[in-house]
């Protein structure tokens, strides 16, 4: 397969399992006592400690990782901590995972490998083909991917990350490592989804008129060939139609309840995304009601020169649009439908959300979500948050300029005002999604942001990191509604 085409894969499936194990009934906010008191816990040291885990039975018991003397452990909630480095792979512990089935059992990942205990952190054991010169599952400082995670059903299953941007998948505890997950040869360019009334994993093409189904979040897909009816112009997407567009969704609320939506565009007449060709852009929509078969293309959104863009339901079942448009100096396009995306009525600009740089026509993909917190409709939206956007030699021409400081906006209010934001990386960046992880799970609470970005320039790594709203806020009160 091209290269190109795999690092397509990666992301696409990396989004569809951030969704998959986001989007739903999501835990509120931390009590305010959680976000605001802190107590000290006794250590202090050289060099920086990059996570922290507790055991899941007995109380007071914490592993900790630094980047220069290895793993820690307390047994008395902090009071005091002691090394337990013996037969660890590496002292630079960047990521820690606990087996919840089995509590003794503790993953450490560092540059040279994972190492595994079955002791509590007493000793520690190389897992096999997780060096550098193998597989390369490890955890380096400066890398787009350093974690470890352990299936909490099952201790068996074991998920890592690698500084390639790759999810590698072990089934008996770290002994033996999968191949990376590919959905099929021609997947790419397409939108994910989570049909939340069946669980499956979807992610479809409207113009190659394909889509790849999972029931076991994203491990198999099955290819379907789908119908997809045009517009009024006789227009669907085309080769780009839904490739660069938040995760799509499905209704929860009003009489279209379960129905799948996703924002989409049309590069105009001739699918071209040629200069001339670009006032003839328009964002638009596709919905299926028979659970992905047949898709239809919404009408246009009312704003031409638009592209590129995200969606959210209401807890009123109102749908916000919120796209972004590439011929004029200005904020984001917002427009609302009230009969489940289909109708796009009342667009405005946002007075509160750029496009990209300001001071640009070039504007810049984003993500937008509601935290799915019953009787609130708090909403999320992430750019680039800078001024220094410039205008290209030509109406509607391309200049990627001054993309960098991806940020993540908060609404209370279902997208009326924006009154929060937080900076999430001070450096290079550029395209963003966003998702929110699922109560009951170990995601409880937490956000997503995939973004590319790094030090090495805006589209030169696919970066993940997580936070909650608490963070967001930075240990103010939510506001009201």
């Amino acid at each position: 397969m091209h290269a190109q085409a795999k690092w397509i894969l990666r992301t696409i499936t990396l989004s569809a399992m951030h969704l998959a194990a986001a989007v739903g009934a999501a835990a509120g906010p931390a009590s305010e006592d959680h976000v605001n008191h802190w107590e000290w816990c006794g250590w202090g040291g050289g060099g920086f400690y990059w996570s922290s885990v507790f055991h899941p039975t007995r109380p007071g018991v914490i592993y900790m990782g630094g980047d220069v003397t290895g793993a820690y452990k307390t047994e008395d909630h902090g009071k005091h901590w002691r090394l337990v480095n013996n037969g660890l792979v590496s002292y630079e512990v960047y990521s820690l995972a606990v087996d919840r089935k089995n509590p003794d059992t503790v993953f450490a990942a560092t540059p040279d490998g994972l190492s595994k205990s079955t002791d509590a952190g007493e000793h520690w054991q190389f897992v096999p083909k997780s060096g550098p010169k193998d597989l390369r599952i490890t955890a380096e400082r400066g890398a787009s991917i350093r974690a470890v995670a352990v299936d909490p059903s099952n201790g068996d299953i074991v998920y890592a990350g690698s500084p390639g941007g790759k999810v590698y998948k072990s089934s008996d505890g770290g002994m033996t490592w999968g191949d990376e997950i590919v959905i099929g040869d021609d997947a790419n360019q397409g939108n994910a989804l989570v049909d939340e009334t069946t669980g499956e994993v979807l992610y479809f093409n409207p113009t190659r008129r394909w889509l790849y189904r999972s029931g076991d979040a994203g491990v198999t897909w099955t290819r379907e060939t789908i119908d997809v009816r045009p517009d009024g112009f006789g227009l669907v997407p085309g080769v780009e139609g839904v490739a660069a567009m938040q995760c799509g969704i499905t209704l929860a609320f009003g009489a279209h309840r379960g129905r799948l939506l996703s924002a989409a565009r049309i590069m105009g007449p001739k699918d071209s995304n040629d200069v001339e060709w670009r006032p003839y852009h328009y964002s638009t929509a596709v919905w299926s009601d028979d659970r992905g078969k047949t898709w239809q293309v919404s009408k246009p959104f009312p704003v031409l020169g638009t592209g590129e863009a995200a969606l959210v339901e209401r807890s009123d079942g109102s749908i916000l649009y919120n796209s972004r448009e590439h011929m004029s100096r200005g904020n984001r396009f917002l427009a609302t439908s009230h009969d489940g995306g289909d109708l796009w009525i009342d667009a405005r600009r946002s007075p509160d959300l750029p496009d990209g740089a300001r001071g640009t026509s070039y504007g810049l993909m984003g993500g937008m979500i509601r935290l799915p917190i019953a009787g609130r409709d708090v909403l999320l939206f992430s750019n680039a948050d800078t001024d220094g956007g410039v205008m290209p030699g030509r109406v509607g021409a391309s200049i990627a300029t001054a993309r960098e400081k991806i940020t993540v906006w908060a609404s209370f209010d279902g997208g009326a005002t924006w009154p929060v934001k937080r900076l999430v990386h001070d450096g290079p960046s550029a395209y963003s999604c966003l998702g929110v992880g699922r109560s009951g799970t170990p995601s409880q609470g937490r956000i997503f942001l995939i973004f590319e970005g790094g030090p090495k320039g805006p589209h030169a790594a696919v970066q993940i990191v997580s936070f909650n709203l608490a963070w967001l806020l930075d240990g103010r009160p939510v506001p009201a509604g």
